[in-house]
């Protein structure tokens, strides 16, 4: 056990390279609360769940984020019939799908669409019903259906 007991998480960052963009995103297409501009910060604040989400506007815009991080990821959990419509709402919008997979074992199970924010951040929406055995279509086979 560590020697400072974490009580909660206050927030998590996100560097963006539009703010406004960002809180469009974040806001009106995922659907996450908007508790407000941090004064002339150029951060802006969202809720989700019991979390706060800060959006941080870099001084520089870095437009290869997919690449310089491949791991890291910030994942959101949904429900099964939220992430069948995200599917179509990002086609519908042009987010950048990075892939969809179906985890069976391990910490977080599930089945996981991993996808680009506006500044290249990669993000995942995570329906944790799935399980193994049950069907697995493709990307394409469920845009398409």
């Amino acid at each position: 056990m560590g020697v400072i007991k974490i009580e909660g998480v206050t927030h998590w960052s996100i560097p963006v390279n539009d703010l406004a963009e960002s809180e469009q995103f974040y806001g009106d297409l995922l659907g996450l609360t908007a508790k407000g501009r941090l004064g002339n910060s150029m951060m802006s604040c969202f809720n989700v769940g019991d979390h706060n989400i800060l959006l941080c506007e870099r001084d520089e815009p870095v437009h290869d984020m997919a690449e310089t991080e491949k791991k890291v990821h910030h994942s959101f959990t949904v429900s099964p019939e939220t992430l069948d419509a995200a599917f179509k709402v990002f086609q519908e919008n042009r987010v950048q799908v990075a892939y969809l997979t179906y985890r069976a074992e391990g910490v977080f199970t599930g089945r996981e669409l991993y996808f680009f924010d506006p500044s290249g951040n990669r993000l995942e929406l995570r329906d944790p019903t799935w399980k193994k055995g049950m069907p697995e279509p493709t990307y394409e086979e469920i845009i398409n259906s």
